[in-house]
Parts: structure tokens; C-alpha cells; sequence
């Protein structure tokens, strides 16, 4: 190596590596920031500048198919932490680190950076949580899970979800007190959390995951109803995660209307599973009037965009005006929902308080033998 290659880095180029990098580590997984101690949080320079060909003739990865001014050139230069540098290093020729794989890291970290940071700053989004216990399972909602799920459209105007459900809950749904607590609490976190922020423009527009039992689910979004811009978000099984696929067919959804409507009026989402009419009339008698809304073949996955999900709400809306035109606005409205949990959530978004019927919710509790009642909206409505 020429005496005068040295290891100095010009100013410029450090700048604007930092500013491709925004400043976090662009090994492939790590994102770590290096502007503060990970451990203090102190405002700290922790970044190290790692060269992908090597600056020494015989350093990992080598230099040989490098001019001199290249080597301490931007695109021979990855930002990086302590342990990722000594990582790909650690071998005499790089390893499994080659320069094509460290390339890739460093250009899909740069890519992703100018992506989220050329978002409108119209486009923040505040990330909403919202889980309970289902049976013996508690919610795995996290920010990080979910947040990454709004991009290209939006990014997070937070580093942290609002986060509504109970934290390491000992209630399940089969019991007693479950559904008069969890909406209680869901109820009065929203007002603190969510409601009072809006009324004073802290929030403009929200992004809402959820996994609970159903008849919360819908509580949760008669709460949200249309007070903000809202995208509701719903757990894909494959691919496995939160965001929508690109393209997904038609819900092709179906509405049955009941033969005779004389008896209590009952509207089944019969979407995720098949619910039939026999559970219905043991839990309202023989002559209930069965509303449903299903598709040809209901199974757990059946939910894969936006525009489905849109396809819903229409649907729901004209529907729940027409129940209404039969029964009457002050009948109770017994809802009964096998769906996925964006449908859950969007069912209660459509309900119109001052001009729709009362609703009671019922959840399906396997250990309690079917359908119980869970919920009523208004609360204590008749």
C-alpha cells in the first residue's frame, strides 16, 4: 500500500455516510443507534467506520480490485457498531462476509432510509395496541411487530405504541369477572390514552392492531368509530405478519335474511368459521331471526386487503339499517362473530350511537359449552 493512502477519512465523506446511515448501524438485523450509549442512553459517538475492501493489502476481503482514492471512498464505507465491525472482520479473508454480501447490506440499509425519511411528514401515524387474554393465551403484540407494517404509507409518529390491554392479566374469558374488567379498563384507557389526545390534535391519525377476544374487538372500534382517520391492520397466517399483501381476489361476501322475522334478531359473521343456526337458537330460542353475513367458504385466513376489508364495511352499514327497518330501533341487536380481527374491530367502527339499535355481543367459550354473552353497547343497554 502507497505511504500516502492513510486512514483518514475525508469530512465530507463522513458526513455523508452518516446521512445515508441515519446514523444506525447497517449490518443486516442490528439498526442499532449510534448516536447514544445502548446501555446509558447518554448522547455518545459510537459509530465506527468499516471498510468493506479492506484498507491493508492483506485486511479481510482484500483491496486488490480497488484504486487507491477508493479505498476510503463512501461506497467502500459502512457505518457500524463495535460488535458488528469485529464481526465481519473476525476472519483474515472476511469470511462469510464477502464484499458482494456487505454491498447488499449496505444498499438495502441506504434504500430503506431514503424510503422512510421521504414520507410526508402528513403521512405520521400513531400505532395502536390493543390486546387480551383469548382463552389461555396472552396478546404478542409489540411495536416493533407492527410497526413496520404501516411503511411505505405511513411511519410511526411515535418510538412506542399506545398501548391499551391489560398487562399480565389473570383473568381468561371463561370467567365471570373477565368481560366487566377487560371493558372497563379498555374503556377507561382509551379515554385517557387516546380520546383526550385527539380532542386536543395530539393524534391525527391512527393505525390500530389488534388481538382479543371478538366482542372486545368490536367494543374497541365503536371507541374509535370515525373520530380520527384510522387503518385497521389484520394478522396474516401466510405470509406470517401484519402487513397486507399486494394482491389478494374478492371477499365475496354473502348476506342471508332470515324466513320470518318475529323473534329476537340475531346478526352472525360467519367468516372464520362456521357458525350455524342451531347454536344461535339455543342461545335465543327456536324462533330467533337470523341475520348472517358469510362467504362460500368461511376459514381463518379469509381476510388479505384493505380493499376487502372495505368491501365489508360497506356491506355492514346499508345492512344494520335494514335489521333496524324490521325490529325496530330499540330491540337488542344479539351479535354473534366468527371473523378475523380487523372485521371485529371495523363492525364496531360502522355503528352509528345515536341511530343504530343496542347491541349484545357473544363470544364462543368452548369451556362454558357455546355462546355466552359478553358485552352490551351501550353498556347495561336494553
Amino acid at each position: 500500500m502507497p505511504k500516502e493512502v492513510t486512514r483518514h477519512i475525508p469530512h465530507p465523506v463522513q458526513l455523508m455516510l452518516w446521512g445515508k446511515a441515519a446514523g444506525r448501524c447497517e449490518f443486516a438485523g442490528c439498526n442499532k443507534a449510534l448516536w447514544k450509549s445502548p446501555v446509558t442512553q447518554e448522547q455518545v459517538n459510537i459509530a465506527q467506520k468499516a471498510h468493506i475492501y479492506s484498507f491493508g493489502d492483506g485486511g479481510p476481503r482484500g483491496n486488490a480490485a480497488l484504486a487507491d482514492e477508493e479505498i476510503n471512498a463512501i461506497a467502500n464505507l459502512m457505518l457500524v457498531c463495535y460488535d458488528c465491525h469485529q464481526k465481519i472482520d473476525d476472519k483474515p479473508d472476511g469470511g462469510p462476509y464477502t464484499v458482494a454480501l456487505l454491498k447488499e447490506m449496505k444498499l438495502s440499509h441506504e434504500r430503506r432510509i431514503e424510503l422512510v425519511t421521504a414520507i410526508s411528514p402528513q403521512k405520521q401515524s400513531h400505532v395502536l395496541l390493543y390486546g387480551a387474554n383469548i382463552g389461555n393465551h396472552s396478546s404478542p403484540l409489540s411495536f416493533p411487530s407492527t410497526a413496520s407494517a404501516i411503511f411505505p404509507d405511513r411511519y410511526p409518529a411515535d418510538d412506542k405504541a399506545i398501548e391499551l390491554g391489560m398487562i399480565n392479566s389473570s383473568f381468561r374469558d371463561r370467567d365471570k369477572e373477565f368481560w366487566a374488567v377487560e371493558g372497563q379498563n379498555l374503556r377507561t384507557t382509551f379515554s385517557q390514552r387516546v380520546h383526550e389526545r385527539m380532542a386536543c390534535g395530539g393524534i391525527t391519525h391512527l393505525s390500530v392492531f389488534g388481538l382479543a377476544p371478538q366482542p372486545l374487538l368490536i367494543m374497541l372500534g365503536t371507541l374509535l368509530t370515525d373520530i380520527a382517520p384510522t387503518d385497521v391492520f389484520q394478522l396474516q397466517r401466510e405470509p406470517q405478519g401484519w402487513r397486507w399483501p399486494e394482491q389478494s381476489p374478492g371477499l365475496q361476501l354473502r348476506v342471508e335474511e332470515p324466513r320470518v322475522h318475529g323473534g329476537k334478531p340475531a346478526l352472525v359473521l360467519s367468516l372464520s368459521a362456521t357458525i350455524t343456526e342451531d347454536r344461535i337458537q339455543s342461545v335465543l330460542g327456536q324462533d330467533a331471526s337470523i341475520w348472517k353475513v358469510t362467504i362460500p367458504v368461511p376459514h381463518n385466513d379469509c381476510l388479505k386487503s384493505r380493499e376487502q376489508l372495505a368491501c365489508f364495511r360497506s356491506t355492514m352499514r346499508p345492512l344494520l339499517d335494514k335489521i333496524k327497518a324490521c325490529h325496530g330501533q330499540t330491540t337488542r341487536l344479539h351479535i354473534f362473530p366468527a371473523a378475523p380481527v380487523a372485521i371485529a374491530i371495523e363492525t364496531g367502527r360502522v355503528r352509528m350511537p345515536k341511530a343504530d339499535m343496542p347491541w349484545v355481543i357473544y363470544d364462543q367459550v368452548n369451556q362454558l359449552g357455546g355462546f355466552v354473552e359478553a358485552i352490551s353497547i351501550p353498556e347495561g343497554g336494553t
